[in-house]
């Protein structure tokens, strides 16, 4: 986290909340959740490939399972509301709040 927050102004969040956020809902619940069969199986297989994706290191195994938890729990609101709005604006909040905590404990 330090390497890409550390360097960015407090605005700057706003595009680390909704660029990522938005990118990758549309590609793990918006192409690949259908494209796998929108089923328990595809929010499993998805999940997981959303959290190796956020693989930076062999140290970073366990934030690779919080992502794949948070990919699940990210799939099901899809799969349980048939919106892809919802996994989108929850990964976008998720994002924005969790790196403007990080940021303000930087500066104390």
């Amino acid at each position: 986290m330090e390497i890409v927050l550390k360097p960015l102004a407090l605005p700057d969040l706003i595009w680390l909340g909704l660029l990522p956020g938005l990118s990758e809902e549309l590609l793990f619940r918006g192409v690949m959740l259908p494209a796998l069969g929108f089923n328990h199986l595809a929010v499993i297989v998805s999940s997981i490939c959303f959290g190796v994706l956020h693989l930076s290191g062999s140290g970073q195994w366990a934030y690779v399972i919080w992502a794949t938890i948070v990919g699940m729990i990210l799939g099901y609101s899809a799969l349980l509301t048939g919106n892809l709005l919802v996994p989108i604006v929850a990964h976008i909040v998720t994002n924005l709040v969790s790196s403007y905590f990080w940021k303000i404990q930087q500066f104390h």
